[in-house]
């Protein structure tokens, strides 16, 4: 009698999924452990024991052994399980217990694939009494022919999946009795007939028939060799059609699992299945790091707009809103920035978030609404907007010239830095409305505040990223070794993985030798689109990140717009990993990476 340590259990997954990653695991090669227990009735929680354990060893169609025991439960059976499965107290007075025949069982199954009808039941039993006393359970793979057959036999093949139906469906040469290697040596004979008919459908290996999906055609099935030729490593895919045309564009860490997970049932989405039944290749492009896996699926998909890509196909179709330069400028909804020293807010994804923004921004700085140009000196008459006090009325000349400048350069600190202004004022509006019960009025101005926290927070990271001309950082990869990025202007201009044994110093010059040349972009825009910027400022900010040379500072204000993100619901947290900031951040360069 022996127990599995923590140990074997380790090796053993490691070497199994070793396996199925350079072999495909083809089912004629495995070895199936097929077990049936008889027990009192009810479940394992509700303190029901079994009675008895049958197990059939198979591989290839050949059975390599039985295991049989009767087990003394250490209760009364009940009278219609006896009478149902034919054991009684008698037969089991005698037979060893659960903690006696489980180290045994274990044994004859060690590195098989466990098969059952109704596996969630038998394995349930069998792994509840391995914890109750203490013995290690070797992390089975597990089959269950109940719910294969659900899969695969129609009413017209039987009129239910019940065991016995199945075993006449398949031509078993044993009939289930309820008797636990009887009804083994039955499911035996039942999975082989399953593997026979979804071997027709193109299942051939053991992920496959684990995630046989009616769901997935066979045509579909068909094409999992487009997946063979990709390695193991991370990069982007590109599904390419009849016409060469790009489909889809996705990254993985491990390209080629994922992309044969196109194949079978855990790819769920029905216009993914509609993708794979249109490609014709699989193009890939191996990367070193993944965040520059991330980026280069950014910039694939922004170059091929692939029909079936939902997000990130047109990267410069956003808004941004302009604090004009003109005598009495306004806030002015503009598609592009240029390079002539105004201040921008954005940029905005919708029409309609920037419009709640300018809103905002109005509500707490009563400039001119209207467009268009004013003279020096106005000459028209006061809006409605000035009537109620909105607005400074520069038209009808009724404004302090130096007042509206005043007033104008508060909106653009309100942009580059603190945004107490907009929150003071919102959350003043948004407790009157509350206090006088007009709770959906007060909950627009609560959404319109985050909307302006979160848009203005967002600018002022992207901002402060594209103004360093260039920014070194390094952080372990899940191989241990340093992967490093090399940005210039909010562009990612190179990734390596220093080599084990390199000088890191040396090896860290000779990459930012190599890295591409950037410009930086107009006015606040990054060299890059606001995407890509937005992932290097996540990964920067993300644990374990060390910086290692800074060409200028990075630096967000002390009272910059991320200090409020904490404080509303409304703000996705998990879409940021934004540190509150107590204090300027200011990040002084690591001039070398630990090797």
């Amino acid at each position: 009698m022996s127990a599995t340590t923590g140990e074997d259990v380790r090796a053993t997954r490691w070497e199994t999924q070793r396996g199925f990653d350079e072999l495909g695991r083809p089912l004629r090669d495995l070895t199936f452990c097929v077990v049936d227990l008889e027990t009192t009735g009810g479940s394992a929680a509700g303190g029901s024991m079994i009675t008895e354990i049958g197990a059939v060893k198979v591989r290839g169609g050949e059975v390599l052994g039985e295991f049989q025991t009767l087990v003394n439960p250490h209760t009364a059976i009940p009278p219609f399980i006896a009478v149902l499965t034919g054991i009684t107290d008698s037969m089991v007075a005698r037979a060893p217990s659960i903690e006696a025949v489980l180290p045994d069982f274990l044994d004859f199954a060690r590195g098989c694939v466990l098969v059952a009808h109704n596996a969630p039941f038998d394995v349930g039993f069998l792994r509840h009494f391995a914890e109750q006393h203490a013995y290690a359970w070797p992390r089975f793979e597990v089959v269950d022919t109940a719910l294969l057959a659900r899969r695969v036999i129609t009413r017209d093949d039987a009129p239910n999946c019940k065991l016995s139906s199945l075993a006449r469906v398949f031509g078993s040469a044993t009939t289930p009795d309820h008797r636990a290697l009887t009804d083994a040596r039955a499911t035996v004979d039942v999975l082989h007939g399953l593997i026979g008919r979804l071997g027709g459908l193109g299942v051939h290996t053991l992920e496959e028939l684990q995630s046989f999906s009616t769901r997935v055609s066979t045509a579909q099935r068909r094409k999992r060799h487009l997946a063979e030729a990709l390695p193991h490593a991370p990069g982007v895919y590109l599904f390419r059609g009849p016409k060469e045309e790009v489909l889809y564009v996705g990254t993985s860490g491990d390209l080629r699992t994922r992309v044969r997970s196109y194949f079978t049932a855990s790819e769920t989405r029905s216009r993914m299945g509609e993708m794979v039944g249109l490609a014709e290749r699989v193009d890939y492009v191996t990367c070193t790091t993944a965040l520059e896996a991330e980026i280069r699926e950014l910039r694939l998909i922004a170059e091929h707009t692939p029909r079936y890509n939902r997000r990130s196909r047109r990267p410069h179709r956003v808004h941004w809103l302009k604090v004009t330069q003109e005598p009495w400028p306004r806030l002015s909804l503009v598609r592009a920035v240029r390079d002539d020293d105004a201040t921008y807010l954005g940029p905005f994804r919708s029409r309609r978030t920037a419009e709640t923004v300018r809103t905002a921004l109005h509500e707490t700085f009563p400039i001119r609404q209207c467009s268009g140009r004013l003279p020096a000196v106005g000459r028209g008459s006061a809006c409605a907007l000035a009537e109620m006090g909105r607005c400074l009325s520069p038209c009808d000349s009724s404004a302090d010239a130096d007042a509206y400048a005043a007033l104008v350069t508060e909106l653009r600190t309100c942009v580059t830095g603190s945004i107490d202004p907009v929150v003071a004022t919102l959350t003043t509006r948004m407790s009157a409305l509350a206090a006088d019960e007009r709770y959906e009025e007060a909950a627009l101005q609560r959404d319109r505040l985050a909307t302006v926290v979160r848009s203005v927070a967002r600018y002022q990271r992207l901002r402060a990223v594209a103004a360093c001309p260039e920014l070194v950082a390094a952080r372990r990869e899940r191989d241990g070794r340093w992967g490093v990025h090399v940005v210039r202007h909010g562009r990612l201009a190179a990734a390596g993985v220093i080599p084990a044994g390199a000088h890191a110093g040396d090896w860290v010059q000779g990459l930012q030798a190599s890295a591409e040349t950037v410009l930086p972009g107009p006015g606040p825009l990054p060299a890059a689109t606001a995407e890509e910027t937005a992932l290097i400022a996540r990964w920067l900010e993300s644990d374990g990140v060390r910086l290692v040379h800074l060409d200028g500072a990075w630096t967000w204000p002390l009272d910059g717009a991320a200090r409020h993100l904490a404080q509303h619901d409304a703000v996705d947290a998990s879409k940021r990993s934004v540190v509150p900031f107590d204090e300027r951040r200011s990040l002084a360069p690591v001039h070398q990476p630990a090797r």
